[in-house]
């Protein structure tokens, strides 16, 4: 029930309402994640203040900078590329300052791209939503095979719960979002259905990588922010890696300029 209201009323702010009001609403969650971020480095109370302060300011400066999109994609897409490796290679200790350095060049750049996305016209709210649209549903498909049909691990030593069923359901229930948002968007489905695709499967990265850095401090959930969810960094995690590979798929597409 709390996933479902957050969602429409999510929704609602990114089809309805300027992009600064949107994105402001959006750094909110964001801001939350950095605060469970600083978490995952071990910090107390005061420090993570600190770090979401921090985190504030390299928002609202790097928002009034005239940032290309293809420098925040590259920068994202090395970030996620570093992360996955981490994956790959994990059991390994990870160093607490490296995560802490690692939580706004995770976090910042998505925020960024989904504020050009935005303001892109003249689908860019659509488009935008779109994109949250697809990670919702890897996650809901995920979870629904996952619990009926989950038999092969996907990452053992990372997520036990996580499966290759859970992966498949995940991008199936995605693909089909994608063919009713490209007809909503009077587009062609099948480059949105490809973008789709890539989307889905970079998102699982992002809960991987969340998940590692859990269990390297022993952190069964990331926080209590969300009644019934293991913290709002688990909510967004799929959507910070997901977003430029998005991102890229559209610009490829010739969707998004």
């Amino acid at each position: 029930m709390t996933g479902l209201a957050l969602g429409i009323a999510v929704a609602a702010t990114l089809l309805f309402l300027p992009t600064a009001i949107a994105l402001g609403v959006l750094a909110l969650l964001w801001l939350a994640g950095a605060w469970e971020w600083a978490g995952l480095a071990r910090c107390g109370t005061a420090a993570r203040w600190v770090y979401v302060g921090v985190f504030l300011l390299l928002m609202l400066t790097a928002g009034r900078l005239p940032v290309r999109i293809d420098f925040l994609l590259a920068v994202a897409l090395a970030v996620w590329c570093v992360a996955f490796l981490g994956v790959l290679t994990y059991p390994r200790r990870i160093p607490l300052p490296w995560v802490l350095v690692a939580g706004p060049v995770a976090l910042l750049p998505s925020w960024l791209i989904l504020k050009l996305m935005h303001a892109a016209q003249p689908r860019g709210p659509e488009l935008t939503l779109l994109a949250l649209a697809l990670v919702w549903a890897a996650d809901v498909g995920a979870f629904a095979a996952g619990r009926l049909l989950g038999r092969v691990k996907l990452a053992p030593k990372v997520s036990p719960g996580k499966t290759w069923e859970g992966v498949g359901g995940g991008l199936a229930l995605a693909l089909v979002v994608a063919y009713l948002g490209a007809s909503w968007l009077d587009l062609s489905p099948w480059p949105i259905v490809a973008v789709a695709s890539c989307t889905a499967l970079v998102s699982v990265v992002g809960d991987l990588t969340v998940s590692m850095l859990k269990r390297n401090v022993g952190l069964k959930d990331t926080g209590h922010l969300l009644p019934g969810h293991g913290g709002v960094l688990d909510r967004i995690d799929g959507l910070i890696a997901a977003v430029p590979m998005y991102a890229v798929g559209l610009r490829i597409a010739g969707v998004l300029g």
